[in-house]
């Protein structure tokens, strides 16, 4: 959005523009924690589900972003950035973003296979980020 306000109403769960580069993966992963501590410390059963259940398609697209950046020889670099240092933007891992519903579809393949996520001509997944 060039930093301007969301023109979509800030509607993530919905938008097909939103995007996750690896910039964005420890935030994510860090979510997703918090979403198993909420799941973990609900009153019953069918709230800690309910809580699971909404959070698995953002959980899916953690896991295809992933992949991604596996299959781009991304991951290591997006695990090891600090958020706290300046950064170079111009990195692959801060300027590769893949659209989240792509990613969502990816993360439900098996765990361990990178090499369905590239292609060889490029990557049909990734996007350039807004």
């Amino acid at each position: 959005m060039n930093g301007g306000v969301c023109p979509f109403n800030l509607d993530c769960h919905n938008c097909d523009k939103f995007v996750l580069s690896g910039a964005d993966l420890l935030y994510w992963r860090r979510k997703r924690e918090q979403w198993r501590l909420l799941a973990e410390g609900a009153p019953d059963d069918a709230t800690a589900d309910n809580l699971h259940r909404y959070f698995e398609p953002t959980a899916r697209a953690i896991d295809g972003l992933e992949k991604a950046l596996a299959g781009l020889d991304l991951l290591d670099d997006a695990l090891a950035l600090d958020l706290r240092k300046p950064q170079d933007y111009f990195h692959r891992v801060w300027s590769t973003a893949f659209r989240a519903a792509d990613l969502a579809d990816a993360g439900s393949d098996e765990p361990d296979e990178y090499s369905d996520t590239c292609t060889a001509d490029g990557d049909d997944l990734e996007q350039e980020a807004a």
